[in-house]
């Protein structure tokens, strides 16, 4: 999935992560809070030491540090792997790993061939405990901690979620601001018309035409949703019924996404480009309000996708092409570390606190570096809320196959 997400950090420079890909984020005013400026590296806490592990439940197998030798450190990509003794990743023995089985099922379903031969085994482990997962991990797994090739070993934690919209099929005079699926001619030039061209070149709007999915009310919630990549659409139909699709990234006009929180710092226009005060902004200044959407010259297209009660439960399909898991998946540098690797997350900070196994399913335009890594917080409002005020320091370790 290919989404961008937006940070509060005013003086930083600004973010823009991936989209939600197919396959390829209200009191959400509050939620997003300036998710728009951008996002710098925080230094770590001092690493902490993880409590003794308790006894394993009898009968389950059990691959205890031991002391025999480690093997070597491992440079993947971006990133230096560094191999450590399981009693060293902070919160391991009180995880409820049985809720990140699901993220990991899925991803057998596009296992990667260092992944595939565990995938019977991991089916098989759906329904033990905690404990004999843990123990498995421990027989079949080694932890490696993620560190930078070059610099402090520091990491940025981020979030991203579904925004959920309310829209109309028909432009209405309260909902006319329209969602495309892609223009036919989206591949005939790179990049394709900014999204000023679009909204005022005839030849761009012709492209468009007939391309509307839906209308929503607010551009400025438009924009939200080409940002996070993906979402949930509530649409009132013609007949007078109302369907909930998902709306999912279809493509972009290849142009480079700016933050329009930021640019609106640069003008001096606001000191602090929070959500709400851009969208305050907005509505004291309605003659400047194109001038600000047009500082983000990147559009968003979208493909109509049903929303059934088993696809409602889990998220878009992330680039790994696997449905993500709310609290179970991220995104990564691939490059730094492939999808469908299980990953141990500590990030401590004031917003939440997270000890906990996790998958890479996915990636961002703005998810480089060794240790990063952007957060899939689910759906709705609370998703929103902590998608938008996520931004403390990270650790990773990998847990590579033996």
């Amino acid at each position: 999935m290919v989404h961008h997400t937006m940070t509060t950090n005013s003086t930083s420079a600004s973010r823009a992560s991936s989209r939600i890909s197919s396959m390829s984020r209200f009191l959400v005013l509050a939620a997003i809070v300036g998710m728009l400026a951008a996002c710098g590296s925080v230094p770590l806490p001092p690493m902490e030491v993880a409590p003794p592990r308790p006894a394993a439940a009898a009968g389950t197998p059990t691959a205890p540090d031991d002391g025999a030798p480690l093997p070597g450190p491992i440079v993947q990509g971006r990133s230096r792997w560094q191999p450590v003794r399981w009693s060293e990743l902070p919160g391991f023995d009180t995880d409820e790993t049985y809720e990140a089985w699901n993220a990991w099922l899925k991803s057998c379903e596009r296992a990667p061939a260092p992944f595939a031969a565990l995938c019977p085994e991991v089916r098989r482990l759906s329904l033990a405990s905690p404990q004999e997962q843990r123990a498995w991990m421990m027989q079949r797994l080694q932890p490696y901690r993620v560190e930078p090739l070059n610099g402090p070993a520091e990491g940025l934690l981020t979030g991203y979620y579904e925004p959920m919209l309310e829209a109309s099929r028909r432009p209405t005079a309260s909902q006319n601001v329209p969602l495309y699926r892609p223009p036919a001619t989206l591949g005939s030039r790179r990049p394709w018309y900014t999204r000023q061209e679009i909204d005022t070149l005839p030849e761009a709007r012709a492209a468009l035409r007939g391309r509307e999915i839906a209308y929503v009310a607010d551009p400025l919630d438009a924009l939200v949703l080409q940002i996070q990549g993906s979402g949930r659409v509530r649409i009132a139909e013609p007949d007078g019924s109302v369907r909930t699709v998902r709306l999912a990234f279809a493509g972009s006009n290849d142009q480079p996404y700016r933050s329009v929180g930021g640019w609106l710092l640069q003008q001096g226009l606001l000191r602090d480009a929070s959500w709400p005060g851009i969208k305050a902004w907005a509505v004291q200044n309605p003659q400047r309000v194109n001038e600000m959407l047009w500082s983000n010259p990147r559009t968003v297209f979208f493909r109509e996708e049903p929303l059934s009660e088993f696809d409602a439960s889990f998220g878009p399909r992330g680039a790994q092409g696997v449905p993500l898991t709310p609290g179970r998946s991220i995104a990564v540098d691939k490059d730094s570390i492939p999808y469908g690797t299980p990953v141990w997350l500590v990030s401590q900070g004031p917003v939440t606190s997270l000890q906990r196994l996790v998958l890479a399913q996915d990636t961002g335009s703005a998810i480089t570096g060794a240790v990063r890594a952007d957060y899939f917080a689910g759906w709705g409002p609370e998703a929103g809320e902590l998608a938008g005020r996520l931004k403390q320091p990270l650790r990773l370790w990998v847990l590579w196959p033996k």
